[in-house]
């Protein structure tokens, strides 16, 4: 049984795979599979939850949404992964505790998807990389993440370790992530960095608002620096107004990878596709189209 809980719990070979299976349902080729995936998601979720929906129909999946509460009552998690495999062939979670999940995959009754946790959000990451993959070299990439430690923060630091990227993050010391390279010196940060990534401050804006990246900022950094805050995003928070203005923000289209990448993590998971993935050649070299 294969789940996606965290990023590092695949292998290389496996994430590749997930890039060169996301490019056949971006072509609109991609395997179709009879079934039906059940999906937990609140009510607040906008991007990750459309696309994972609109994934699921597209390649032949009934997606049933429920909210995550439903997954909270005094019943043990195996119990319901063991029940609803009698008519359910893959689930799609998005609760605060990842021990829900890892509960729910614990019997291997049925695969899980991490759709975000607290603690990371494996999926939103991957499609980002994907993305920027489709125009660039990642493994060539500097990868600079503005922000406190935090579930988007862990789930680059997650991609970092499985695909040997350069990442450093950029903060107060007290709220760098554990085992990522840190600086709080966030000009040099900015003017090394190929990819500036950034999320909300949470209850750090007090601490975090030296660190707004702005449009004064951006011009110190090479040419063709790419800005992809997590949405959702606020001008002025995080990144400045006129950041968001500026040539380097990635834009409302970067997001569109979230629906062939959640199609292929989701074939993959249900075994579906192997068999269609492109073994031969490396993984991001060579695979760059424009």
């Amino acid at each position: 049984m294969r789940h996606l809980l965290r990023l590092d719990d695949w292998t290389k070979v496996e994430l590749r795979d997930v890039f060169r299976l996301a490019d056949k349902y971006a072509a609109g080729n991609g395997p179709r599979v009879d079934g039906c995936a059940a999906l937990f998601f609140p009510s607040s979720s906008l991007r990750t939850r459309v696309s994972f929906e609109r994934g699921a129909a597209l390649m032949g999946l009934q997606p049933i949404t429920f909210p995550p509460e439903t997954l909270d009552k005094p019943e043990a998690l195996d119990d319901v992964a063991g029940y609803l495999a009698s008519w359910v062939d893959v689930l799609v979670v998005r609760h605060p505790k990842l021990q829900v999940l890892e509960g729910l995959a614990s019997s291997d009754a049925l695969p899980v998807v991490n759709a975000m946790t607290s603690e990371n959000h494996p999926c939103e990451v991957l499609s980002d990389l994907y993305a920027i993959s489709r125009t660039r070299d990642p493994l060539h990439l500097r990868f600079l993440f503005v922000g406190a430690n935090g579930n988007i923060a862990r789930a680059w630091a997650e991609a970092a370790r499985a695909f040997d990227l350069d990442l450093i993050q950029c903060c107060p010391v007290e709220l760098a992530t554990p085992g990522v390279q840190w600086t709080d010196d966030l000009n040099q940060a900015v003017a090394a960095a190929d990819v500036i990534l950034t999320d909300a401050p949470g209850n750090h804006a007090a601490e975090l608002a030296p660190f707004t990246i702005n449009a004064a900022l951006l011009h110190r950094a090479p040419v063709g620096v790419q800005l992809a805050p997590c949405p959702p995003f606020q001008g002025g928070r995080e990144v400045s107004a006129d950041a968001v203005a500026s040539s380097a923000f990635v834009g409302y289209g970067f997001k569109k990878a979230l629906l062939p990448v959640q199609q292929a993590v989701l074939a993959l998971t249900l075994g579906s596709a192997q068999s269609l993935v492109d073994t031969g050649g490396g993984w991001f070299l060579g695979r760059v189209c424009g």
